[in-house]
């Protein structure tokens, strides 16, 4: 007979995941139908890619893979999530408001794991339901690692209680089979992402390279992340998929040398070394004032400017008027218009609002204005500072209402 090794001695991370189904089946048809689509019916696909976090003792092994759904709605996913060798917990609703009985059995399933005999070393909880913070708590209290898979806005403390989240738009690429940078487990009780395993760098000849040494060499000083960016792809259109096996463009920009510097501070900068360093980026204070630092830094609100915000709105309601487009194409196009109009904001930030305009349930139609955007984009900014239990007097409401809107709601 075989040896079976102890669990302490087999390879791969000890790893469990406990899917919300209904939280993250509905954030993702806000944000993109197919992806949603996507994860209901193929479940395997992404949790293999999950699992691959490296070779050897970098790869995971989920011990445990939990679906809780309510059967009332979605029992025809039931299927694909238990022949992708998840244990699906039907979690019917309980209430007359429909609540449903997921988050106490995800709980008491998760709390079992974590005192369990099997030595789990890493939890996955796929869900934005900040509901969740205490749970991540409980992990990180028994020195275990967690992640958390959003698929939509997540809240600043369970952002900050868990060792990494794959964001929502990282979620969605990974589930239409762009190439993501891994999420690999670390001694320090950190995690960081690395390179995919096989990935060759980039070569010096790139074009993009080659504009990106040009354009920053060139500048009078650090230059906005968004801007090397669109600069990049518009001399190489095809780095668009996956920043040629790097998943990121800060992780791309970082690894190519020949004095180039970047930091992903304040929404990313990139600059020449010989003749600047981290010292000649823009003070916070000289980007935004005093309140829209303090909702920026408790909310997770794009720290961008009222130039910007107004910038993206009319940006998002020009692209909205030539034809209907999903919020993946969206965004994308929506960065690229606010950069060549000189007010450059990241893609991370155009999902971002995106995203808030599905929560207040805004339909993003060809009748759209850049009015009408800024509007809802604004109630779900003042909604974001009422759960945070930010305080406000009517001045400061004032200057956040501006700020937010762009200065298009002064009117």
């Amino acid at each position: 007979m075989n040896e079976v090794l102890p669990p302490s001695r087999r390879p791969g991370i000890r790893a469990a995941m406990f899917v919300d189904f209904d939280n993250v089946f509905t954030g993702l048809q806000a944000l993109d139908p197919l992806a949603a689509k996507r994860f209901a019916e193929d479940p395997k696909h992404w949790a293999d890619a999950l699992s691959a976090g490296g070779s050897g003792e970098d790869a995971r092994r989920f011990l445990i893979r939990n679906c809780y759904l309510n059967p009332v709605v979605y029992s025809k996913y039931r299927t694909y999530w238990t022949r992708a060798g998840f244990r699906v917990i039907d979690c019917p609703s309980l209430t007359q408001r429909g609540k449903s009985s997921t988050d106490i059995n995800l709980v008491l399933d998760a709390m079992d794991a974590l005192s369990g005999n099997v030595g789990i070393e890493e939890f996955f909880i796929a869900s934005a339901d900040a509901d969740f913070t205490s749970l991540i708590q409980r992990f990180r209290a028994a020195d275990r690692m967690t992640t958390v898979i959003a698929a939509g806005a997540v809240a600043f403390a369970y952002r900050e209680m868990a060792d990494h989240v794959v964001e929502s738009h990282d979620f969605v690429a990974i589930l239409n089979g762009s190439t993501v940078e891994p999420v690999r487990a670390v001694a320090a009780g950190k995690q960081q992402a690395v390179p995919p395993a096989g990935k060759v760098k980039t070569k010096s000849a790139s074009p993009a390279i080659r504009e990106v040494l040009e354009f920053v060499r060139a500048a009078p000083g650090p230059v906005n992340g968004a801007m090397v960016a669109h600069r990049a792809l518009t001399a190489e259109p095809s780095l668009k998929t996956d920043w040629a096996g790097w998943g990121k463009f800060g992780t791309w920009v970082s690894q190519i040398g020949q004095g180039v510097e970047y930091s992903p501070a304040q929404g990313g900068w990139v600059w020449d070394a010989k003749r600047f360093s981290s010292e000649d980026l823009p003070a916070p204070a000289d980007l935004q004032p005093r309140i829209e630092e303090q909702v920026t830094r408790v909310t997770d609100v794009p720290a961008l400017s009222a130039a910007q915000f107004r910038q993206m709105f009319h940006a998002m309601a020009a692209r909205l008027r030539e034809h209907p487009l999903n919020r993946t194409e969206l965004s994308r196009m929506v960065r690229d218009d606010c950069v060549n109009a000189g007010q450059p904001v990241s893609r991370n930030a155009v999902s971002f609002v995106l995203q808030g305009l599905a929560y207040v349930n805004f339909p993003l139609t060809d009748e759209a204005t850049a009015e009408g955007l800024a509007a809802a984009w604004t109630a779900n900014v003042e909604e974001l500072c009422r759960v945070a239990l930010l305080e406000f007097d009517a001045a400061e409401k004032l200057a956040v209402r501006r700020w937010a809107s762009g200065g298009l709601l002064d009117t």
